[in-house]
């Protein structure tokens, strides 16, 4: 092209033909490349408490990520105010809940000198070089810190403004690397909306926007801890129906608020005051900010919903103090929760392999009701589908582990996960036997415990029988009642008896032919 062609092409042109060409491009190597990327992921959250410690878990486990945005978020719990005296008010709101008659006011539960995402971030600053002892790949502080971004965050559902929270995630959704783009919103998705609207702003009276929002609509993967500002359901959703929500609730792995509540007795001292201080509060900056019951913190000083750090009152006491109670206490240091590290449970590197579709399953669970009650952030599990796996002893202890690579500077003073190679899909027919084998290590040489489970999906329900299920290579009979097209689920579950137990899994997908 010559450059007095150039001259001929705006800025609208210029973008799309740039976007395009690429994606042109890089749509014919997606498939072969998708799996060997992490995830490229961007976190939106808002001020509370469970925000804080899934960012916590989440830069914990970094080493998995992709990280793109680190984004302060507002949402209905939580948003600063414009500074200029600006009173807001919406309807419903926890503020005219609970016996509450809280008029129009100029912020609602937010710290005038907010900054809880550097908070966690200059605490991983500190025990970065221990990290890296037991994995390479956990990203630099440095460029932690250039992934803050102030989103959308003065109003409860607002995104009239440009924030560069909002820039930064318009920027990565018309960039030319491959997708998914997944996008969490831990509190509201005002920011990402904004994002949105931006974007169609700017593009939609081009003969070509159809297209772009279909290229976005496939990029894009948004994952919402619930729609707690109302801009999903009234902005995103009928803008962009296209775009994919993954469908993640806590009935695999409790972690939210009340989420030992639901647990059986011999997972009961994951939650336990005991674990919790010897796992979490014991290991250094890190630990030193994850919040637990009784903990004499506040999120926001005089926050009358947040009395978790009180200790020894009653609910009675804590009611005459000004609090709102809207949950049963807990004694001094239990687990208190991370009502949004489901967003990203599946994302890790496990070897479940749940992100490449949710209805595989994994350590969250895709939701197949929508109980979930954003008054009290509770999940009613009474619907919940039969779990093959009890995840909870190895997302806790990976939590655990990771806390004390924190504090550890000797790789052998620590344990690492088992390492698991084989065959991803087999092959099979109705009533034949087969062979399966996988390849097991372990970086400390710790003895190692097999089970290989058959794994239910919505695809497939049926019986499995499987010869010396505790060993490396086991002899798997197929149904005689399994249909040809039909995926069967094998899920090999190794732990060690490290320091801290580790685990690993490993699916293999069995295909009737």
């Amino acid at each position: 092209m010559l450059m007095k062609d150039l001259k001929l092409f705006n800025k609208h042109q210029w973008i799309l033909l740039n976007f395009f060409g690429l994606i042109l491009f890089t749509s014919s190597l997606y498939a072969q490349i998708s799996k060997q990327n992490k995830p490229r992921i961007v976190i939106t959250c808002d001020p509370e408490l469970d925000d804080n410690n899934s960012l916590i878990r989440f830069l914990l486990y970094s080493t998995d990520f992709d990280i793109e945005g680190l984004v302060y978020a507002s949402s209905q719990f939580h948003w600063k105010g414009d500074g200029k005296g600006t009173k807001w008010f919406v309807e419903g709101r926890e503020y005219t809940r609970f016996g509450l008659n809280m008029g129009p006011m100029e912020s609602w539960r937010w710290s005038k000198d907010e900054r809880f995402i550097h908070d966690a971030v200059e605490a991983y600053e500190k025990v970065y070089p221990n990290l890296i002892v037991h994995n390479a790949d956990y990203p630099t502080p440095d460029y932690l810190k250039s992934k803050i971004k102030w989103g959308n965050i003065e109003f409860d559902g607002v995104f009239k403004k440009d924030t560069e929270g909002s820039n930064l995630i318009k920027t990565l959704i018309l960039d030319d690397k491959p997708g998914p783009l997944y996008i969490t919103a831990w509190g509201g998705a005002s920011t990402i909306s904004r994002a949105l609207k931006a974007i169609e702003d700017e593009f939609a009276s081009s003969k070509e926007w159809s297209l772009l929002k279909e290229k976005i609509e496939s990029k894009v993967v948004l994952c919402l801890s619930g729609d707690q500002d109302n801009t999903f359901e009234n902005f995103i959703k009928p803008h962009f129906p296209g775009i994919e929500v993954l469908k993640t609730t806590f009935s695999s792995t409790p972690l939210g608020y009340n989420a030992q509540n639901g647990v059986s007795d011999e997972n009961q001292i994951y939650y336990s005051p005991k674990w919790t201080h010897e796992n979490i509060l014991n290991r250094g900056p890190l630990g030193s900010l994850y919040r637990v019951w009784g903990d004499g913190k506040q999120m926001v000083k005089d926050d009358i919903f947040d009395f978790f750090g009180f200790s020894g009152l009653t609910e009675e006491e804590l009611r005459a103090k000004g609090y709102v109670v809207w949950t049963p206490l807990k004694d001094k240091n239990s687990f208190l929760g991370e009502g949004d590290t489901h967003t990203y449970l599946n994302l890790i590197d496990n070897g479940l392999r749940a992100d490449q579709d949710q209805t595989f399953n994994g350590w969250s669970r895709q939701q197949i009701d929508e109980s979930i009650d954003f008054e009290t952030l509770s999940v009613d599990r009474s619907q919940e589908v039969s779990k093959e796996l009890d995840y909870i002893p190895a997302v806790q202890n990976g939590l655990a582990a990771r806390f004390l690579w924190s504090v550890t500077p000797v790789f052998n003073d620590a344990n690492h996960e088992p390492k698991i190679s084989g065959p991803l899909e087999h092959n099979v027919s109705a009533g034949k036997q087969i062979k399966l084998k996988v390849s097991i290590t372990d970086p400390d040489g710790d003895r190692l415990q097999i089970n290989w489970v058959p794994f239910n999906t919505e695809k497939y329900s049926g019986e499995l029988l499987i010869e010396n299920p505790f060993e490396e290579e086991v002899t798997v009979l197929i149904p005689s009642e399994a249909k040809k097209g039909e995926a069967i689920h094998l899920v090999v579950e190794v732990t060690d008896d490290g320091i801290i137990p580790m685990t690993r899994y490993h699916r293999i997908i069995l295909k009737v032919v």
